[in-house]
C-alpha cells in the first residue's frame, strides 16, 4: 500500500514535467501558414513562422516570421488532446475568412499548448459566429 502512494505521488509529480519538457526539448516547430491570421490580439501577414519556447519555465512563446520582421510572444497553456499527434502542428480557429492561432500540437504527445484567446476571437464566439478549425501540418527544425 505505501508503495502504491508512493508511485501515485511519483506520477502526479512526474508526468506533467515531462509533458512540459515537450516544446523545451523540440528546437522549433515550422510551418508554411498560407493565410493572414491573428495571434497576441495581432494580425499577421501569411508566410513562414516558427514557434519555439521563449522562457525556461515552457509558459512564453516566440512566435515569428523572419520575412516580416515580426516577432510575438505569448502566454501559453497546457491541454490534453484526445489521441497522440501524428506530427507537430499548428491548430486555428477560422470565423468566416479570419483566422486565429489557438495553439500547437507536439508530435508523439497528447500535449497541446493553447494561446490565450484574442479580443476579436472572444467577440465573434459572442456573437455565435459558426467556427471550424484548421490544422497545418508543420515540421521540427
Amino acid at each position: 500500500m505505501k508503495s502504491a502512494k508512493l508511485m501515485l505521488a511519483l506520477m502526479i509529480t512526474v508526468v506533467p514535467m515531462l509533458a512540459s519538457a515537450q516544446l523545451r526539448n523540440s528546437d522549433k516547430i515550422v510551418a508554411r501558414v498560407p493565410f493572414q491570421f491573428v495571434v497576441a490580439n495581432k494580425p499577421v501577414p501569411a508566410g513562414q513562422w516558427t514557434v519555439q519556447a521563449a522562457t525556461a519555465d515552457d509558459k512564453t512563446v516566440m512566435i515569428r516570421n523572419g520575412d516580416a520582421k515580426l516577432n510575438l510572444f505569448s502566454n501559453i497553456s497546457q491541454t490534453e488532446a484526445s489521441k497522440a499527434a501524428t506530427a507537430p502542428a499548428l491548430v486555428f480557429h477560422k470565423y468566416g475568412d479570419r483566422y486565429f492561432l489557438w495553439g500547437m500540437k507536439i508530435e508523439g504527445t497528447r500535449v497541446m499548448y493553447r494561446l490565450p484567446e484574442s479580443k476579436a476571437e472572444m467577440e465573434l464566439r459572442a456573437q455565435n459566429a459558426p467556427m471550424s478549425q484548421e490544422i497545418l501540418l508543420a515540421y521540427l527544425q
